[in-house]
């Protein structure tokens, strides 16, 4: 873990202090405090799954939320079945700024990062 940036550690999640950082960034500039990061897992990419990330106010039947501060993400059952033990943080470098998972599930990757395997 990059010095300098602590997370909060949750059974299932763990969310880093720069990716708190950003969702409340989010939550301020849309104006609502009850916006959280959805992080969902779907079928595709180059790799067989691919990682989701939306902004979203409601939790439905079988989601699992997890917090730093008062940063929120939810994740929905079937996702967390193969995020379990991973890490989301909040990356700014060339490449640009993103969300990024460290899934310590995944058997390989893109080069991206954007997809995985199990």
């Amino acid at each position: 873990m990059p010095e300098g940036n602590t997370s909060e550690v949750h059974p299932g999640l763990t969310i880093t202090d720069s990716a708190a950082r950003r969702i409340k960034h989010l939550r301020d500039a849309e104006g609502n405090p009850a916006l959280m990061l959805r992080v969902s897992v779907s079928g595709g990419g180059c790799s067989g799954f691919q990682y989701g990330f939306s902004l979203d106010d409601k939790i439905a039947d079988g989601d699992r939320t997890f917090e730093n501060g008062n940063a929120r993400v939810v994740v929905d059952d079937v996702s967390l079945d193969l995020l379990k033990g991973s890490r989301v943080d909040f990356r700014e470098d060339l490449g640009g700024a993103y969300f990024q998972v460290s899934n310590p599930n995944a058997t390989s990757s893109c080069g991206c990062g954007a997809s995985f395997s199990v």
